[in-house]
């Protein structure tokens, strides 16, 4: 079974991971996830999963440990051309509700994988319908707790998957690692 550093605390990339057989072990990196002037949704995403696992290429140099691939990941949601990261409380995760209530949005997750002085990079974009919230659908939701620690202050796979009325493109993308695009990756290997 193939082995790897997970860049990320994320349980839902974990679960993804397990469910396509992959074992690996928790090595987070923090860096910087500001945004700069005039930066796409989609450059920004790969240049974090690229930055992600270049420092955990170094954790693992600096602390002499097992040299395996390192995945890194990272996902935003974009409406109109305007990323939403995570909430920075609930008003900021209801207003983000409330930009993304009866349109479409994307979501874009870049992947990085590092392995043996080498760094391959993809992007996964899937486009996502929300249906039109309510305000009272959108403070139940927020009240939920869900929205925390959520690129577009929503889970898909929990209980805002009942506000989604269409997606296209993938489905666990959306959650956070494509595992298409993942696969691909580490067959590569």
């Amino acid at each position: 079974m193939l082995k790897i550093y997970l860049a990320s605390r994320s349980p839902r990339r974990g679960e993804l991971l397990q469910q396509i057989g992959v074992s690996f072990e928790v090595l987070p990196s923090d860096i910087d996830e500001s945004v700069p002037p005039n930066e796409s949704p989609e450059a920004y995403v790969q240049r974090l999963a690229r930055e992600k696992a270049e420092a955990c290429v170094k954790i693992i140099a600096i602390n002499n440990l097992p040299v395996l691939p390192v995945l890194a990941a990272d996902t935003t949601v974009c409406v109109n051309g305007n990323i939403l990261g995570k909430p920075e409380d609930d008003n900021d995760a209801a207003a983000m509700l409330r930009a993304m209530s009866g349109g479409w949005h994307e979501v874009h997750t870049g992947i990085a994988l590092a392995h043996e002085d080498k760094i391959k990079v993809l992007l996964s974009t899937t486009r996502v319908q929300m249906a039109t919230l309510s305000e009272i659908e959108i403070a139940a939701y927020v009240a939920s707790g869900e929205h925390k620690d959520k690129a577009g202050a929503y889970a898909i796979q929990g209980l805002a998957g009942a506000f989604i009325s269409r997606i296209e493109g993938s489905y666990s993308g959306v959650m956070g690692l494509p595992l298409f695009e993942t696969a691909h990756l580490l067959k590569k290997l």
